[in-house]
């Protein structure tokens, strides 16, 4: 295939409230899946995802990073876009997911039910803000070399992802963060904080970790139907995702 349809899903970080709203009021097919998932995360939670989503008293540019909700809302998007998709005929050749994305492409290529996915998500949810103390992401702007050049970086937090080769992110304490942009503001480097209170992709999560992965072998998991590329693996898996 010359151009292969790929389906991508992003994770933490990608989110702001009233995300997909428009297409909530208008698309009869994205607004049933909102609804029905919903519903699922409305069980666990005790509270509606989608109020918080499109609280009329927020606007884009509030901080949205309660993960609780932020998490499931992200993949509610996700999966809900991807059924608008395949009914006007749009199929992947693969999947690709980073971070929690990769819930998202689980679901899609078969390997867990979108119900047990969402609700695997939603539980890593609570276990991270339970079991972890407060962190958080910054995305800056510069080749990724910048990392190992200044102790300011290295000494004060760790590198969450690489993006791009003049794009990365760090994972950090909030005071350590903010150290590290005054530091980054006062050289003229552009970054960006990352609408999340937990230190993703960063030994802050650490805590959290033997207990979600007691949770994950309890479940059952099939075979992908659609070719699933994890990015946390760099390459193709058949059957269990990289959920952690």
């Amino acid at each position: 295939m010359n151009n292969p349809v790929v389906f991508m899903f992003s994770g933490q970080g990608s989110h702001y409230y009233h995300m997909g709203l428009e297409m909530f009021e208008q698309h009869p097919t994205f607004k049933k899946w909102m609804l029905d998932l919903n519903e699922i995360a409305s069980d666990m939670l005790g509270e509606s995802v989608l109020t918080k989503l499109y609280d009329k008293t927020k606007s884009k540019s509030d901080l949205f990073d309660q993960t609780r909700y932020s998490h499931p809302a992200i993949f509610m998007l996700e999966y809900a876009l991807v059924q608008v998709l395949l009914e006007d005929g749009i199929e992947p050749y693969y999947v690709l997911g980073t971070s929690m994305g990769e819930f998202a492409c689980a679901a899609v290529a078969g390997i867990l039910p979108v119900d047990e996915a969402l609700k695997a998500l939603i539980k890593q949810a609570q276990v991270l803000e339970t079991h972890c103390q407060k962190g958080g992401m910054t995305a800056i702007v510069n080749k990724t070399t910048l990392f190992n050049d200044l102790p300011q970086l290295f000494n004060d937090s760790e590198l969450a992802s690489v993006n791009f080769h003049s794009h990365f992110v760090v994972s950090g304490k909030p005071e350590s963060l903010q150290d590290i942009e005054n530091f980054l503001q006062k050289k003229n480097i552009v970054y960006q904080r990352l609408p999340v209170s937990i230190g993703f992709h960063s030994g802050l999560i650490e805590p959290a970790m033997p207990i979600y992965m007691d949770f994950l072998k309890q479940k059952t998991y099939q075979l992908a139907k659609i070719p699933f590329i994890s990015c946390a693996c760099a390459d193709k898996l058949d059957l269990i995702p990289a959920l952690w």
